[in-house]
């Protein structure tokens, strides 16, 4: 079997023993001892064993083995096989390449830094016209990393082409050759092409995503013999979109490994003289512009790395997936599984998060699902620091964290596009297409990690409620963190509860997250993106959650950079916000408050009158994280109604009135409602309550409400 076929294994959940030390030891033998006798197990052994114990014959198998009760032979499944990594399938997580493509042989590592004080962004931004070289004798090409091209995928083999990589880089004249060493053939790099037109000053041309001509913004490459205190300037020539956040103050991302080793300093922002303009080039017949910036070395031959965001490889990734397979208590609420294979063999784990169902409980039917994804985007490398601020979270051993594993089942997917972030890609897969524009698509060997999402989120939907589907990405346009929603445009006259889950998440965050750069529109151009697709299902918090690239225009965090801190932070924040969700209390005055702003933006007055409503200034906060807090029902004690409402047919008068009349007409009954809502606990979430699940938990709530199906979240109405 040559390198380049794609090995397909079945792979299993780890577990682990919580036994004492000699008592494992002894298992382990017992189990070997029967693993042995059962090798030697014949066909006639079976049937005699089948007479014994009073079930069929069975083949000989090596998934069956035998064990001795009470004088009769038990048959059982053999114990499932490890995941990955540190339990012996190493070999498994090995990044797979294209066959065509060159990979040093470099552990490329970086440590992991937090700046004491939010890095500023970049006071000056330079906004001249791009300049050409004066002299063209000057320029000299010192990489050279292109290679003959392909137009499709082939095939794929761990470390790439077979053959030994080439000299992509000059040789250096003599120790006093001032010419910079660049690389970028190693995971998630991306350069292309360096030249140098100055003593300190290169061009660097970016490689497209593979097999396309476009989506160049990505970049992470490698400098060695570099200069202390000497001004370089890089020049990336070949960037094509219109605008970027580097016109507004952001900076590129250096790491020296000689400032890592002696200061402990990472990753940290540098530049001076940012520009980002129109240079009068074209690719693709598309124009390209330029991302100019100015920047000192810390050191003398130093080796560095520069970055458009923090890297965060698919190697990475399986390092922190086996600390987790290194840890026994992780493995009683976290099962680590395949959820399928890459187009070039790569594994796309998918991670299940719940705590165990208590005794009498049918499989934990009660628990709603929450659905997390990210890297869809493979160079939106910020969406992985989200995830994993979230996992951190839901995997440590706070009262938070306890009450959200008995409440719910993650289904987490931390990287969907393994191929592109390990070829460096930023936007496609190694179809050339972007995975996100195509989850209604059918063809599994093209599209396989949203075709298995989408079938896990089906799978998911017909089993148990689904409170939550959010797919983390990263922006480069826009400051802040934000959230894509969707909404109906006809249903102006129900109460906004697809914006709830955002506007708390903007008070536990006030100084990264703008509740105004939410947006609830379904784009024709955006049907195949996985919140459409998943809404469409009936997931009503159905979300994208941006992050940008730059940094925060808001509070106090106004005018800085987000740090890696910063973003796990925000992930965090997502599981203590779903906390909040689920208090009746806070969930309420949320809604109260989406109602006034659309009264406002509709023209109509705020009543300002006290109302029946009104709950203290306390219970209306929404800055904590624990709702036990509350003195509303803990919702790991509620279910979901399944009850359908009978869908209500408009009028042709209602059909015909117009947008601003409508908005009058429901927003001078939206006291009333709200007060009915209240009264009648009419809350997205209908509580009911488990017997074994009162016993042992020490939450315990009130009698269990009754919530009307009009307002339930899933049920069928014409304004949903």
């Amino acid at each position: 079997m040559t390198d380049d076929v794609h090995v397909r294994t079945h792979h299993q959940s780890f577990s682990y023993s919580s036994s004492d030390e000699e008592k494992k030891d002894e298992k382990l033998e017992d189990q070997k001892k029967r693993e042995e006798s059962a090798k030697e197990v014949n066909v006639d052994e079976c049937f005699h064993k089948s007479r014994v114990s009073g079930i069929s014959p069975l083949l000989r198998t090596n998934q069956v083995v035998f064990e001795v009760r009470s004088g009769r032979s038990v048959p059982r499944l053999r114990e499932p096989l490890h995941l990955y990594g540190a339990s012996g399938h190493l070999s498994q997580t090995l990044p797979r390449w294209p066959n065509e493509c060159e990979v040093i042989p470099e552990d490329v590592q970086h440590i992991e830094w937090v700046p004491p004080y939010p890095e500023l962004l970049c006071a000056q931004v330079n906004t001249n016209e791009w300049p050409r070289p004066e002299s063209e004798e000057q320029v000299a090409v010192v990489y050279d990393a292109q290679k003959d091209k392909v137009n499709n995928f082939l095939g794929s083999r761990v470390g790439g082409r077979t053959t030994d990589p080439t000299h992509a880089a000059v040789s250096l004249s003599g120790p006093d050759d001032t010419t910079l060493l660049f690389e970028a053939r190693f995971e998630s790099g991306n350069l292309l092409k360096a030249t140098r037109v100055g003593k300190f000053d290169y061009e660097l041309t970016l490689r497209p995503d593979l097999y396309t001509e476009k989506h160049t913004q990505w970049f992470y490459f490698r400098v060695k013999n570099t200069r202390a205190k000497v001004p370089y300037r890089f020049t990336i020539t070949n960037l094509l979109k219109e605008s970027s956040l580097y016109e507004e103050g952001q900076m590129p991302l250096l790491y020296s490994q000689e400032k890592a080793q002696v200061q402990g300093v990472g990753w940290h922002r540098v530049g001076q003289q940012v520009s980002y303009q129109p240079n009068g080039r074209q690719h693709a017949l598309q124009p390209c512009y330029s991302l100019s910036w100015t920047f000192c070395f810390p050191y003398d031959q130093d080796t560095c790395y520069l970055a458009h965001c923090y890297p965060y490889t698919y190697s990475t990734l399986w390092s922190y997936l086996s600390e987790l397979d290194r840890d026994p208590r992780c493995s009683h609420f976290c099962k680590v599984r395949t959820l399928c294979h890459s187009l070039a063999g790569n594994l796309v784990p998918v991670l299940t998060i719940t705590n165990p169902s208590h005794h009498g409980e049918k499989h934990g039917s009660y628990k709603p699902a929450v659905v997390l994804t990210a890297r869809i985007h493979p160079g939106e490398t910020n969406s992985s620091w989200v995830m994993r601020g979230i996992l951190d979270f839901l995997l440590a051993d706070s009262p938070d964290a306890v009450l959200l594993r008995d409440t719910f089942v993650f289904k987490l997917v931390p990287m969907l596009n393994p191929d592109g972030v390990i070829v460096g890609n930023h936007r496609c897969s190694l179809t050339g297409q972007d995975l996100n524009r195509n989850y209604k698509s059918n063809h599994r060997d093209s599209f396989g990690p949203v075709c298995a999402t989408r079938t896990m989120v089906q799978r998911l939907c017909e089993e148990r409620k689904v409170l939550l589907f959010c797919d983390l990405h990263g922006h480069s346009r826009k400051h802040n963190m934000f959230t894509y929603g969707c909404k109906n445009p006809r249903s102006i006259d129900r109460l906004p509860h697809e914006r709830v889950f955002p506007l708390m998440l903007s008070k536990n965050c006030p100084d990264m997250f703008s509740v105004r750069s939410c947006k609830f529109k379904v784009q024709h151009s955006k049907e195949g993106t996985g919140r459409v697709v998943f809404w469409r299902l009936g997931v009503l918090n159905s979300f994208t959650l941006e992050t940008s690239f730059c940094g925060s225009n808001i509070g106090k965090r106004k005018g800085t950079h987000f740090s890696t801190q910063d973003m796990e932070r925000l992930g965090a924040q997502v599981c203590a916000t779903l906390l909040e969700y689920c208090d009746r209390t806070k969930y309420s005055v949320s809604v109260r408050e989406l109602q006034d702003t659309m009264r406002q933006h509709a023209g109509l007055l705020v009543d300002t009158e006290p109302s029946d409503a009104s709950v203290t200034q306390c219970e209306a906060s929404t800055d904590g994280s624990n709702s036990s807090e509350s003195d509303a029902p803990p919702f790991h004690h509620q279910t979901f109604n399944k009850r359908k409402s009978r869908i209500k047919l408009k009028s042709k008068k209602e059909r015909n009135m117009s947008h601003l009349v409508s908005i009058r007409k429901t927003g001078a009954n939206m006291d009333k409602d709200f007060k009915e809502m209240f009264e009648q606990s009419k809350y997205a979430l209908t509580p009911s309550y488990s017997q074994a699940t009162v016993i042992n938990h020490e939450l315990r709530g009130p009698k269990p409400y009754t919530t009307p199906a009009s307002l339930q979240i899933g049920s069928k109405r014409t304004k949903h």
